[in-house]
């Protein structure tokens, strides 16, 4: 395996990476907090199962209150077990509940917007004096919901290669037509464990980029079994190496353990540097600090973003790029956003990020490209979106020579 901490292949300019980087903002969660969180999402999800299983009954004649209605909200709860469970416990059992649940809870996202339609429906219907066929109505609307969390579970899992070319200013020739892979939001846990990683791996071998860039959120969260987690990586490497900065995942719990791991199978970790790649600048940030913008601000300034060469930011979120453009970065690189994974978020987390959700966008003369990621959070499905490895391939912005 190709050394990618090679001084041939990478030279730490400042500062250099330290063995134990601070925590910054990252901490594990309190208990406090995991209350709050559970309290918050079992009302969520209990008044959505309540509205669903009324509308099931209404709209398919049930009566009465029955035992089974009662399950999908146990099954929607068992989420929110398994999600504190598993930063204490790495068990088979709890991996299937954790997947069962969090597919229901995919499931019950379109079953709520189809119990909405059915009371529209049947409202807009009222208004005009028409009749309704209640349970064809239902029939439809839910078999929809139905087709769409089967084709989503199935979207989730497929991985695409998205490819785009980037022009940048002051491009090193030696970068002129080569190519790096940006690699988004493993979420590595319960969900998604080594085999999804080597499923990963070898798409990436098939495309054999030049350097590949981890943009966050590698883990899911719990640092119960990392070694495991990261292992295939090991099987890998590229020309100029592999890089990495965490996510706000992999800073839900200490972050040290996660960067050792990963520094343990090859994995050059960014600890809020600057290396250079034969002539182009690669700066990584971690994402408490990112996210901080006087903390972004003073990094960039600490590195010396040498405005003459072409530079490129890898930080999980794209926030704060008002200052990563005034400090002269050329390109920044992102996830976390996931594209919404799932319809109708995505049209929340457009609203959020604007033009910056998904895909490559300027302001000024920076450059943002956006991954949807290639895992996901919560429900394991993706509809409206897609998982993708972004492979980049630099030209000049001047054109080629």
């Amino acid at each position: 395996m190709t050394n990618p901490l090679s001084p041939t292949e990478a030279v730490p300019v400042a500062p250099t990476a330290s063995p134990e980087p601070a925590l910054g903002a990252s901490e594990a969660f309190t208990l406090k907090e995991m209350i709050v969180f559970a309290s918050v999402m079992a009302a969520i999800i209990l008044s959505a199962n309540a509205f669903v299983c009324a509308t099931w009954g209404h709209f398919f004649g049930l009566r009465g209150w029955i035992v089974w209605q009662a399950l999908p909200g146990v099954v929607a709860l068992a989420f929110i077990a398994a999600t504190i469970l598993r930063f204490r416990v790495d068990h088979a059992a709890l991996r299937i509940v954790y997947v069962l649940s969090a597919a229901w809870l995919g499931a019950l996202n379109f079953a709520f917007f189809a119990a909405a339609g059915c009371w529209l429906v049947e409202g807009i219907a009222w208004l005009f004096g028409w009749p309704v066929p209640r349970f064809q109505l239902a029939s439809v609307l839910f078999g929809l919901a139905f087709l769409a969390t089967i084709y989503g579970l199935i979207n989730g899992q497929w991985l695409r290669v998205s490819r785009v070319t980037v022009r940048l200013s002051h491009l090193p020739q030696a970068w002129q037509g080569r190519t790096a892979a940006l690699v988004t939001d493993l979420h590595l846990g319960l969900l998604s464990g080594p085999d999804f990683l080597r499923r990963v791996i070898d798409r990436l071998r098939s495309v054999q980029p030049d350097v590949v860039l981890i943009g966050g959120d590698m883990f899911d969260g719990p640092s119960l079994g990392v070694d495991r987690l990261v292992a295939p990586w090991r099987e890998f490497s590229a020309p100029q190496g592999i890089y990495y900065v965490t996510g706000n995942h992999d800073e839900f719990t200490d972050r040290v353990v996660f960067l050792k791991a990963s520094a343990r199978v090859g994995i050059r970790v960014l600890n809020n540097e600057k290396v250079t790649l034969d002539g182009l600048q690669l700066i990584g940030l971690h994402d408490a600090e990112a996210g901080n913008p006087a903390e972004l601000r003073s990094i960039l300034r600490r590195v010396q973003v040498d405005r003459q060469h072409a530079s490129i930011l890898l930080a999980h979120r794209p926030v704060n790029l008002r200052v990563t453009e005034e400090e002269g970065v050329s390109l920044q690189l992102s996830g976390h956003t996931h594209g919404g994974q799932v319809w109708p978020w995505n049209w929340l987390v457009s609203r959020i990020y604007g033009r910056f959700a998904s895909g490559l966008s300027r302001l000024g003369r920076l450059q943002v490209y956006t991954s949807n990621g290639v895992g996901t959070w919560g429900p394991p499905l993706r509809v409206g979106t897609k998982a993708e490895i972004v492979l980049i391939r630099f030209e000049n912005e001047t054109g080629p020579g």
